[in-house]
This record gives structure tokens, sequence and C-alpha cells, in this order.
């Protein structure tokens, strides 16, 4: 995928299109300084706007190849445009992370989108370690990445809401020792 060419062509789209978004998966942890190896866009839409989002992407050539009631999957035959993945917010808890997205600048201030922030970033990675435990090392690994980069400025209490969510207590509290403000 040409990021520098797509990204700013979906964003226009997705925000004239008023699509609540935020962008998740590598190109988000990048955008936190992350340097992590993708080849695609994650995003994290409100579940209502699940079917707007196909019709605005059908004008660039993409197909919906799956679609349930979590996620949504985009292709392009046009090799520049790649592939687009929606994981759709229905829940309380997922609305929330959409509400504070932050805006930030990337490719050198050419272009304002939203991004997860963080600790969204975190909780959605312990999300997919514990439905998948195959990715553990992974997510994990992720996880400590952003801990290591931006522990300090973290809000350590809603990465413990997210642990504890999903029955990690024991986890969090090895990761708060290892990076958090009292290390």
């Amino acid at each position: 995928m040409d990021f520098e060419k797509i990204l700013p062509v979906i964003i226009k789209e997705l925000e004239d299109n008023k699509i609540q978004y935020a962008l998740i998966g590598g190109f988000a942890m990048g955008v936190w300084g992350i340097s992590r190896a993708t080849t695609d866009l994650d995003f994290l839409i409100a579940v209502e706007q699940s079917d707007k989002i196909e019709r605005v992407l059908g004008k660039f050539w993409y197909k919906c190849v799956y679609k349930s009631e979590n996620v949504s999957q985009f292709v392009s035959d046009l090799k520049p445009f790649g592939e687009l993945d929606f994981l759709h917010a229905f829940r309380e808890i997922s609305t929330a992370m959409l509400k504070r997205a932050a805006v930030v600048e990337v490719m050198n201030g050419a272009l304002k989108l939203k991004v997860l922030i963080p600790e969204d970033i975190i909780g959605l990675k312990i999300q997919a370690m514990v439905n998948n435990p195959s990715r553990r090392a992974r997510e994990m690994s992720d996880i400590e990445m952003l801990l290591n980069y931006r522990g300090d400025k973290l809000d350590w209490s809603l990465i413990e809401k997210y642990f504890l969510l999903f029955s990690q207590k024991e986890e969090f509290e090895q990761l708060k020792a290892k990076y958090g403000k009292n290390k």
C-alpha cells in the first residue's frame, strides 16, 4: 500500500462523510513512536456507519471481502490501494475509545487524522491476545514497546481497567512495576 498517496484520500472521504473513525494497528503504533512494519490500514469506526463505509470505499474500487458484527475487511484490485480493515465500535468501551481519539499530524504535518490514544491501543491488544492466545507474544511485545516509550505519559488507571476487564491483574502489576511512574 502506498500510504502517502492513499491515506490522505481515505481520511478526506471519512471526514467528508462524517464517519467517526480512529486509526488503530501498526500505523497507529508508528504515530506514537513505535516503528512496526505494516502493509494495511486498520480503523475503529462506529458500527452504525459500517454500511456507509462500504459505499464510500466503493468509489475507490474497494470490495468488502468479509463483514461481521465486529469487523469488515476491504481490498482493492489496484495494488497502491491495498487492504483496509475496520473494527466496529458498538460497546460502550469501544465507543469511548473513539471519543478519546487524538488528532495528530502525520507525513511531516501534511495530514491531520484521528488515532487511538496509546492506552486504548493497549486495550485492543489485550483483547486480541486474550481472544487469540497464539497472538500473545506479538501483542505483548507491542504493549511493552508502548509502555517503555510512553510509560511516564500514560493514564495507568485506564490501562489497569483493560487488564482487569480481561482478568489479567497479575500481568498489569508486573508491567506497571517495570514501566510505571514509580519504577
